[in-house]
């Protein structure tokens, strides 16, 4: 291994051992309790319920949590899938304990409790609710078994569940799919206990042991490999059995192997995770709905909890450049977290018939319902799956209208939930299965309407040519992402928002969450998507608006909680007052956007107004409606425009022109660091290749980071790179060529075997070490022989990049590395080469955002006739997919 010792081996972290080992202590401290309480007798435990359900929400939750976020970085969409899915379910399982340990001593004083809290309610003079009634009404109806078959609709989705993710990761190794089956295993005997008694939590205690033995040899498995950097300890890197044996693929020959489609993307994908979220709130409502529990205290939290899941789902989504997953995930967690919330409130605070009251005049969910029908008609060029899923969800959405009476409101809602939980099962498993394959093995049917023909339809009158030439229109970057999440959340929340003079006390508060949580907290989410280099205004009227919903929540629907009323709260009027002025600056940044942005605007400083009128109590309520149906009309258009327009990467709904122009800005003051280029110019790629072969040192972009480059022609600029970074000198730098054929043409003595493999990983994000020999010279890397590699090996990249093959091909092989100061994060973005390198650069050529987050992944290819190949650093191609490469590879050559 002398000849790479040359070349650093940057280890990254494996995060399923922190993801496994979260596992197996979360089932061990279940397993504690189980044991004791069948030793004592008493299930119901206090205090140690409440410290195990805290334990649980550390470990299970929050450790796994960041084991989840670490996985999908590493493109680990199974993976990255369970360990959110599972954070979720301890995180879940814990908040019950605590809540079970909470009110099990309250229970025996319960009477005491509400004699001393009585005088407080009678005293209330008018009031819906107060904090006494409130823990009153929470005691009364969660204990018995309201609490234990709250967790029992809570577990029943994560047994399918996890059963499927123990099936799926049978194709990846055998490990997993035991941790995965015993916890399957563990919540059917815990759903079982909760309900029968004490033998099934013994059974539950015996196989949560089964998990801690499999999740310590899994995680001791994956540390020995993080150290060793290959297999020491069996059941990773070899499944259970061949993912391909789902379905028939296609045949292919040798030289197609590894060829598989490269996905466009910095993050694992998250529609399995979403699908997964969309099982599990749907199926506690079904559970309520038919009356399977009274309260809906600890099921509003299981979805809370749940919905926080979603949200990284439609997160990954943004990450991904994909505005249609990310806003879809974003809608579904709004719409379950509303439904979840107003749920607690007529189930604790309200009596059916003041409910019934409350839905006759909730408006929120028709935009919901228009929503749905958006979702339904972007996704027609999609696959049917999808369009099937959005369709039981505007179901879902109708279900749910204030107009269907009460007595047929939950039987219908819950068999609507039922469906739509049935659809997102079957999506889990397909999209799991499918993301792993990386081919369609579930079937999950064609494509209902062709791409174009959509296109045509939205465009109008064929015009579609002309709006694809509109130059001020910057395709699929990912400011444009968030834009109809924006709309949608402030759609719903103006909606519900609508009420008469008079509303009722129930009304007013099951209003809270339906204005609230789209209106502030999901629009707090849409501000920080928001928040994005060159977009200096992007997050500021987001998080106005976030600010303006809320204080209106608290207000307008919670105000006599806080004491005040109409003619009784100036620090309201002060505040509304305020609104007005800073709103009055956000029509001004929007008229330099478009129509749409700055009709928004306009109708909510007239919506201020109205807020204004309310506080010192002469507010005409015809206009505040007509102000409020006409914002969420603004916002149904904008939602729709942005999400057609962000798919399709060209303008097809138009949003308007600006209204205000600025000049066009001269030459700026401050002179840039270095010269830059435009990849998108040839004239930009010879003026960088001119540089080059001069003898400078460029920032150029590849298929996964930016590269510093220099020219094979001129060593001294290869040294220059180490002093520019700062790059310890024992760490050699790698050469990129255009393409596979200009090593044929240097005829170096590559094996069969290292040349079907070479052909199979290039162009892509890998990089190959192999033997150095004088066909280096033949290559054109003669002068910068002993500069480049180490003295008996290389490392050759040819990125899967047109702009860097095309510089290659004008400069021959060029010497790259990281466009990095040696120990910091690489540069995704031009704009970083240039802040942080720039002065020390003869060039930039700027490509915008990079393709990926990591750099290639490195494999030594010295032993590769030995049948062995090693993962020196596990960049944005993971090693197990580099080793199915290569074992497909080696079997063809057979």
């Amino acid at each position: 291994m002398a000849s790479a010792d040359g070349f650093p081996a940057s280890f990254y972290g494996e995060p399923g051992v922190l993801g496994l080992l979260s596992n197996g202590i979360s089932a061990f401290l279940v397993l504690l309790q189980n044991f004791h309480g069948a030793h004592t007798g008493v299930f119901a435990q206090g205090v140690e319920d409440i410290l195990a359900g805290v334990h649980l929400i550390l470990i299970g939750g929050v450790c796994q949590l960041v084991a989840g976020f670490l996985s999908f970085r590493k493109y680990d969409h199974l993976s990255g899938t369970s360990f959110i899915g599972y954070a979720a379910l301890w995180t879940s399982y814990g908040a019950t304990r605590i809540f079970q340990g909470a009110t099990t001593p309250i229970h025996n004083n319960a009477t005491n409790i509400y004699n001393a809290s009585t005088f407080m309610q009678n005293s209330s003079a008018g009031l819906g609710f107060t904090a006494s009634s409130l823990v009153v009404e929470l005691v009364n109806t969660t204990t018995d078994w309201s609490i234990p078959k709250s967790a029992v609709a809570g577990l029943v989705p994560y047994i399918l569940l996890s059963f499927i993710l123990a099936f799926c990761s049978a194709t990846v190794n055998y490990i997993m799919p035991f941790v995965f089956g015993a916890i399957t295993a563990t919540l059917i005997f815990e759903a079982v206990g909760a309900m029968a008694g004490a033998w099934a939590l013994v059974v539950s205690g015996v196989l949560e042991l089964l998990i801690l033995i499999f999740a310590m040899y899994g995680s001791a498995a994956l540390l020995i490999k993080g150290l060793a950097q290959r297999y020491v300890l069996k059941g990773f890197g070899n499944p259970l059995f061949n993912v391909l044996l789902l379905g028939t693929g296609n045949k292919t020959t040798s030289q197609s192997l590894g060829q598989e489609k490269k996905k466009n993307t910095k993050y694992a994908e998250p529609m399995a995770l979403g699908y997964l979220c969309d099982t599990i709130s749907p199926f506690i409502f079904a559970f309520y709905s038919f009356h399977y529990f009274p309260s809906f205290a600890v099921g509003a939290v299981w979805i809370s909890i749940n919905c926080g899941s979603q949200l990284l789902s439609s997160f990954y989504g943004y990450m991904r450049q994909d505005c249609y997953h990310a806003t879809k995930y974003g809608l579904h967690c709004t719409f379950w977290l509303v439904k979840a919330w107003e749920e607690f409130i007529v189930s604790m605070l309200i009596t059916r018939e003041d409910a019934a009251y409350g839905r006759l005049g909730m408006v929120g969910d028709w935009f919901f319902f228009a929503a749905a029908i958006v979702l339904c008609v972007v996704s027609l060029n999609m696959d049917t799956l999808e369009l099937a899923h959005n369709l039981f969800f505007f179901l879902v959405t109708i279900s749910t209208v204030s107009q269907i009476p009460l007595d047929g409101y939950y039987y219908f809602f819950g068999v609507t939930c039922s469906i739509f939980t049935a659809v997102s099962l079957y999506g889990t498993f397909a999209r799991l299965i499918n993301s792993i394959a990386e081919k369609s093995l579930i079937r999950v049917g064609p494509q209902p309407v062709s791409t174009d023909k959509l296109q045509m339809a939205f465009s109008g009158l064929g015009r579609i040519k002309n709006m694809m030439l509109n130059k001020d229109f910057k395709p699929s970057t990912k400011a444009l992402l968030p834009d109809s999440l924006f709309y949608m959340t402030n759609g719903v929340a103006a909606l519900s928002a609508i009420h008469n003079g008079q509303p009722s006390m129930s009304f007013l508060h099951m209003t809270i969450p339906w204005v609230l949580i789209p209106g502030a907290i999901m629009q707090g989410y849409v501000s920080r998507l928001q928040v994005q280099r060159g977009k200096r205004f992007g997050s500021v009227i987001p998080s106005f608006y976030t600010a303006v919903w809320a204080t209106w929540t608290w207000y307008r629907f919670a105000g006599e909680l806080l004491n005040v009323f109409p003619g009784n709260a100036p620090g309201f009027t002060a505040g509304s007052v305020a609104f007005l002025v800073v709103n009055g600056f956000l029509m001004l940044i929007a008229a330099y956007m478009n129509v749409v942005i700055f009709a928004l605007t306009l109708i909510m400083e007239i919506i201020i107004v109205c807020f204004l009128l309310s506080t010192i109590g002469t507010l005409p309520y015809q206009l505040e409606i007509a102000m409020l149906a006409i914002f969420s009309i603004i916002c149904l258009y904008g939602a729709l425009a942005s999400l057609v327009n962000c798919i399709f990467s060209t303008t097809l709904i138009p949003m308007g022109p600006p209204l205000l122009k600025s000049k066009k800005k001269k030459e700026s003051e401050t002179p840039l660091p270095c010269p830059i280029a435009n990849s998108r110019l040839t004239s930009g790629l010879l003026e960088i290749g001119k540089l080059l072969d001069a003898g400078g040192v460029c920032g150029i972009p590849t298929d996964t980071v930016y590269a510093l480059a220099a020219s094979c022609k001129v060593p001294s600029a290869i040294e220059r790179i180490y002093n520019i970074k700062d790059r310890p000198a024992e760490k050699p730098v790698c050469i990129c060529i255009a393409n596979v054929e200009q090593l044929v043409a240097a005829k170096p003595p590559f094996s069969p075997l290292l040349w079907e493999f070479m052909r199979n990983v290039y162009p892509g994000g890998i990089s190959c070490i192999i033997q150095k020999g004088d066909w280096l010279f033949k290559l054109g890397v003669g002068p910068a022989y002993d500069r480049v590699g180490t003295k008996d090996s290389i490392m050759i990249r040819v990125p899967d990049h047109t702009v860097t093959m095309h510089l290659c091909e004008i400069t021959g092989p060029l010497a790259i590395t990281s466009a990095n100061p040696s120990g910091e994060p690489d540069s995704t973005h031009h704009d970083m080469v240039i802040s942080r390198l720039g002065h020390k650069l003869q060039g930039v050529l700027c490509d915008g955002e990079s393709n990926e987050v990591v750099a290639s992944t490195v494999v030594n290819c010295l032993k590769i006739d030995e049948g062995v190949i090693g993962i020196v650093r596990e960049g944005c191609v993971p090693a197990v997919k580099v080793r199915q490469i290569f074992e497909r590879v080696k079997s063809s050559m057979l």
